[in-house]
């Protein structure tokens, strides 16, 4: 099978581009803008590969998409390129709404005009997958709710508006076309690869270096981490093995809060890098509280019991396991995350948006 996966040099992106080149025969097509947060070199393992091609091409295109559909002949779609930082998507919605509904949009025209050109056998095989994020459901007030796939949408930032646009769309065009597609939306990822705005990553190299480790409110914010390497494994075994038309969605049984994480994260540092930043004597000392992100959503939490009892996946990592394997790669990949820092990698200093 040839997969096109957009946004695949992104941090879970490049994850399952990874996992369908090392763990199956299939062959890969990634379609990445290469954006600030696209980074080819998340990709170096696998960029050799025979069953591996790379296009840099922006899902707005139209014209640059019907191109890569016709030079590639992909039998399936992972749809995962989008603008996806909260405070970003606060601070300038444009770029949401253009890349995750517009950039959507565009990409379902492109997909439904090749998928109506493929004979009888391929277009009955053919899968449009949708990746979103829990975050289309809003929050969570009780402490025992949880997320399931009927859920009503209550978006509460642009980004997860942008988010929920996107699934709408999606169903829309399996619903009005026919396009056989399939949703599903992820609790909160993390590990290696990540971008270093993101609470986890930012946290280590902060930390690193010495600087505040800066927390929303108090800190109680309540998250479902899901090791980015068992959302990948998910991911695949739903377009390989999902029905259309369904959606799954998939956490990790991890629920923590912000705090929690960042005392985690400065425990293990405590044991694994002894030598610290200058001045500093424990890492948590570094803990600054600083004023909430507006319409900051309380709790999320993914009851993820369809994808295990219809296409029998569950996340491998426990939070423990998958936060300390984390914090060591950071450790372990400082060539990585520097260039990230100093914007080498793509000649754009991080921050600088």
């Amino acid at each position: 099978m040839k997969i096109l996966v957009t946004g695949g040099a992104g941090f879970i992106g490049s994850a399952v581009v990874r996992h369908i080149i090392n763990n199956t025969q299939d062959s890969v097509v990634n379609v990445d803008k290469l954006t600030y947060a696209g980074n080819l070199e998340s990709l170096t393992e696998v960029s050799k590969n025979g069953r591996y091609a790379f296009e840099q091409v922006d899902i707005c295109d139209r014209e640059a998409l019907n191109r890569v559909f016709k030079e590639h002949k992909p039998d399936t779609v992972m749809h995962l390129a989008a603008e996806s930082h909260v405070d970003r998507s606060i601070d300038g919605p444009a770029a949401f709404i253009e890349t995750n509904i517009v950039g959507t949009y565009v990409l379902l025209e492109a997909t439904r005009s090749y998928w109506n050109e493929l004979d009888s056998e391929r277009k009955s095989a053919f899968r449009f997958h949708h990746i979103s994020t829990d975050e289309v459901y809003g929050d969570l007030v009780g402490t025992d709710d949880l997320f399931t796939e009927e859920t009503s949408y209550e978006p509460s930032s642009p980004y997860s508006a942008s988010k929920a646009s996107s699934d709408h769309l999606v169903r829309a065009w399996l619903r009005t076309y026919g396009l056989p597609t399939l949703v599903t939306n992820c609790s909160n990822n993390y590990g290696p690869y990540h971008f270093p705005e993101k609470l986890i990553p930012l946290m280590i190299l902060n930390a690193l270096e010495g600087k505040a480790l800066p927390v929303y409110g108090d800190g109680m914010q309540i998250r479902d981490w899901l090791f980015v390497e068992d959302h990948a494994r998910a991911l695949y075994k739903v377009v390989t093995e999902g029905k259309v038309g369904e959606t799954y969605n998939i956490g990790g049984h991890n629920e923590k809060a912000n705090i929690e994480v960042v005392n985690t994260i400065c425990d293990l540092l405590e044991e694994l890098r002894t030598t610290k930043p200058e001045g500093v004597r424990h890492y948590n000392d570094l803990i600054t509280y600083v004023k909430d992100r507006p319409g900051h959503d309380v709790r999320y939490a993914i009851d993820a019991s369809k994808i295990e009892r219809e296409l029998g996946w569950k996340p491998e990592e426990t939070f423990e396991s998958g936060i300390r394997k984390t914090v060591e790669w950071y450790l372990n990949n400082q060539e990585w995350w520097s260039r990230v820092l100093d914007g080498s990698y793509t000649g754009e200093r991080f921050g600088s948006n």
